[in-house]
């Protein structure tokens, strides 16, 4: 979900509670062996394979499972024809949408893709039509209880990330991508237990919308996520507390 604001965080400690698991281990196969095709089935010289695995057991997904990942993609067969894809487009109220795809069957994404997002009132848009509005970061995401807010943040910052933000139940930590593995590892040296870790696309700006259109715009990400080829989607609009827990509650 959508760069690191209370929303990413709510959504990454929901995921797994409310995700079916073998939908959600289904995304997480089909990065790892992606990233093995692309990288080869060593995560010491792959760092792509690296986090991915590494997501894969935040996710408590098996290493059997896991190892079966890597050689599927080492061989052929079903993982031949994947491939992987970013789209563009607009939802309610015109906020900007991102959606990363990968899956086996480009044109079925597309079209249902295109048909989530014109029934919840948007659209698909153009390559670069709303891509100019994200930076990709690496973010990490802590569970504050317990920590000294002080002590993470000079652990993370020390070991190099760019920001900090105190989201109250969590730690959120901004990362240069290429630098995401490394604070990762300097944290969880120093004891720190990191919930999440993953590259992300993150708005320079955020939008903010009234209660009907916000809540309209959550029920589009929901639909887009349940589908098996969309890995992440990304927006820029703004979720108040307010808004997150009236949705909650619907």
């Amino acid at each position: 979900m959508s760069g690191h604001n209370k929303w990413s965080s709510i959504k990454h400690q929901k995921g797994i509670a409310d995700a079916k698991r073998g939908q959600l281990f289904t995304k997480l196969s089909r990065e790892i062996i992606l990233a093995v095709k692309q990288g080869g089935g060593n995560p010491d010289g792959n760092a792509r394979l690296r986090l991915a695995i590494q997501k894969a057991k935040d996710a408590s997904m098996p290493n059997d499972n896991i190892k079966r990942c890597i050689d599927k993609g080492l061989g052929a067969g079903e993982s031949a024809n994947m491939f992987e894809a970013v789209f563009e487009g607009y939802g309610p109220g015109g906020v900007a949408v991102m959606i990363e795809v990968l899956g086996d069957n480009r044109n079925r994404a597309v079209q249902e893709i295109r048909s989530t997002l014109s029934r919840a009132g948007g659209n698909l848009g153009e390559n670069g039509s709303v891509s100019w509005k994200f930076n990709q970061h690496g973010i990490i995401t802590i569970e504050s209880e317990g920590l000294n807010e002080d002590d993470v943040m000079m652990q993370a910052l020390d070991a190099g990330a760019e920001d900090f933000t105190n989201n109250g139940d969590t730690y959120d930590i901004v990362t240069a991508p290429a630098d995401l593995e490394t604070v990762r590892t300097a944290l969880e040296g120093a004891g720190i237990k990191v919930d999440s870790a993953e590259v992300n696309l993150v708005p320079t700006n955020y939008v903010s919308l009234d209660e009907k259109t916000a809540i309209q715009v959550l029920k589009l990400i929901d639909k887009l996520e349940e589908m098996d080829d969309v890995q992440n989607v990304y927006t820029d609009a703004e979720f108040t507390d307010e808004i997150m827990e009236k949705y909650e509650s619907l």
